[in-house]
């Protein structure tokens, strides 16, 4: 039983490992895939209003995003054919990495309690 509590445990400390994504490979994917082009050079001033900033963004939220994105109109999936196209080649991976490079920015984001 012991065995079985340390292996859990081992798979549950690399898995979040994994899961927090890697800031500097985020960075290179917002800079190779334009995010800037439309959410401003520092991900905190959209060209649009309508535009979300993303700077400081919760990572879950992001991840959650941008796979929602991926998915397009299916079931659970958000409907822009502008993000869409612009993450269908990111792997899951690519997708935690820019969402842990966002969420690592400062930002102006403001949460009331």
């Amino acid at each position: 039983m012991k065995k079985l509590i340390i292996a859990l445990f081992c798979s549950a400390v690399s898995f979040s490992a994994v899961a927090g994504g890697n800031i500097e490979n985020g960075k290179a994917l917002a800079e190779k895939y334009s995010c800037a082009a439309c959410h401003g050079k520092d991900y905190n001033s959209p060209i649009d209003p309508s535009y979300p900033k993303l700077a400081g963004q919760h990572k879950d939220y992001l991840q959650h995003a941008l796979t929602a994105y991926k998915r397009g109109d299916a079931p659970n999936g958000r409907s822009n054919a502008i993000m869409t196209g612009q993450v269908k080649p990111l792997s899951n991976k690519d997708i935690a990495d820019i969402a842990a490079y966002l969420h690592s920015l400062p930002g102006t984001l403001v949460l009331k309690r």
